[in-house]
Formats: C-alpha cells, structure tokens, sequence
C-alpha cells in the first residue's frame, strides 16, 4: 500500500511499498550533464572522462538508494494537539520512532517542518493548520520526505491516521456581560489571607503567630487561631435555554465567550446544556469539561 486511501490505526510503519521516489529538477539537470559527458567520453575515446562519468553516475545512483533508505523502517508512533478555538492556529504533534541502525536527517513533514531523528531514537515534530469548525478534527493526510544525501532524488510517503483532535467553539468578540441572576448566592471560602474571621480553631504546628488569637486563648486557657475567609462573589448561570431569541451556533459562541470571562474573573459558574448540566465549577478541567461540551453540540 503506497498510499493509504482510508485513514489507519496507530503505530504506521514505513516500509519500501510506501515510499515513492524520483528525480529532482537539480538531479535531471545533473543526469542530463552525466548524460553529455558519456557522449563526449565516448566519441573521444577518452577514458579519464568515462571514468569521471561513472563515478558521478554512482553518487547519484547512491543517492537514490539513501534517500529511500533514510525513510524505511521509520514509524509513527502518535498525533496529538491541544485544543484551540476555531480559526485559531492548531499546533499538531507528530510522534516518529527511528528503527534500526541508521541516523535519520534531512526529514521534512508537511513542507513545515525539518528534523533528524538519530540510531533508535524517538522524536517529535509539529505541524500547524488553522481549523475553521468546531468540534472533533480528523488529521489530514500528511507528507514525509527526504532529499538527503545529496537533493538529486526526493522520497517521500504518506501518513492518513486515525486520529481526531478537539476544536473548541469561536468566541463571541462582542458579548454582553456575564448574567449574574440565577445564581446560588454569595460565598466565601477559607483564606489565610482573607480579611474576615470565620472562626477559632485548635492551634496546629506551623500556623503564623499573627493569626494566634491571644485574648481568646487566654480566657479558654488553650491556644486558638483565627480561621480567615474571604468572599468569592456568587455562582454565575450560564444556560443554552435562555439564548433563545439566537440561532444555535450563535447560542455556543455566547456562552463560549461567558465561561472564558467567568474563568478570567475567578467565578464559579455552572453551564446548562439541551442534554447536560456541568457545574458548579471553576478551574482549568471544569473549562475544558464545559468547553469540550459545547464544541460537541450538533450542528445548527
């Protein structure tokens, strides 16, 4: 199989039937003046030119058989990406494992990247493309080639895995603010550094001296500390049905841009979907979680 005409489970191994060849334009021209000096050599019966005529005809025999060999018995091992938003550029990472004996340079994926794999080593390389849809991305079909040792032949092969990356929604650019109705309240949670007594409590080793509440300790005649907490304003809504005056794929870009504020500002926030509810939450696995769900909403 030459060239794979449906994608392919991982590892994909490169062996001799994937591998194409030919000539380059440096190397015809090169074969046209090995070419013309065999003419010359023999029309003159000169026997230095005919040997110079061979040995040039060897080096570029030789690197037609380098360059097939400096991509047999390569693998590809893995592709992964990090999400990004649509239209955004997407960083593909592309997973190669040298076997056998042989250094690997002069290795060029995609026309994007070049790199050198040595003796057994396992490299990684990466390729960018700019999706512009949302949702699961199938990796395209991608080129590998050589023209070490000496550019008079190119090789190359075809790599199709069966691979999918995560493409996020686009943001809305002009979104309205964060509805902050619908929420659970105001909430605070403990902070050493907050600024408000939640309450005394047993004094442990390693608590700072400042939060040693004397008075209190003395007149219980044990050691007390204060508890601080501060406020973290209140739990925001984010909910799919209550766009519903906007088209659907207008509905993901709002709230899409709602949960990058609400994560910008440090709120909790809980995300109302037609077949899931996520939250309340906050953090990067809460955003990616909420993130994730909106890119696999059905298309409108």
């Amino acid at each position: 199989m030459a060239r794979p005409r449906s994608p392919e489970a991982l590892p994909v191994p490169v062996d001799r039937r994937r591998i194409f060849i030919l000539p380059t334009g440096f190397g015809l021209f090169f074969g046209a003046v090995v070419l013309a000096m065999l003419m010359g050599g023999l029309n003159y019966n000169n026997n230095p030119a005919l040997l110079l005529t061979f040995i040039l005809a060897a080096a570029v025999h030789n690197s037609f058989v380098r360059a097939h060999l400096n991509l047999s018995g390569l693998r590809l091992d893995a592709v992964h990406a990090e999400p990004v938003h649509a239209g955004q550029p997407l960083r593909l990472r592309w997973v190669f494992q040298a076997t056998g004996h042989r250094p690997r340079p002069g290795l060029v994926l995609d026309g994007q990247s070049d790199f050198a794999l040595e003796p057994g080593a396992r490299g990684e390389v990466a390729t960018v493309l700019t999706p512009n849809r949302r949702g699961m991305l199938d990796v395209p079909r991608t080129r590998l080639s050589t023209r070490h040792p000496l550019g008079f032949a190119e090789a190359w092969c075809w790599f199709w895995p069966r691979q999918q990356v995560l493409v996020y929604p686009t943001p809305e650019p002009q979104a309205p603010p964060l509805p902050r109705d619908g929420g659970e309240g105001p909430r605070h949670r403990i902070d050493p550094a907050g600024s408000e007594i939640h309450h005394l409590r047993e004094y442990r080793v390693g608590d700072p001296l400042r939060q040693v509440a004397w008075k209190s300790s003395a007149r219980s005649d044990r050691l007390l500390v204060r508890e601080m907490e501060t406020g973290s304003g209140t739990d925001v809504r984010l909910d799919f049905h209550e766009l519903h005056h906007l088209p659907t794929e207008k509905r993901i870009q709002r709230l899409t841009r709602w949960v990058l504020e609400a994560e910008r500002t440090g709120l909790r926030y809980t995300l109302v979907l037609p077949t899931d509810r996520m939250g309340p939450g906050s953090g990067p696995a809460h955003r990616h979680q909420c993130l994730r769900a909106l890119a696999l909403l059905p298309h409108g």
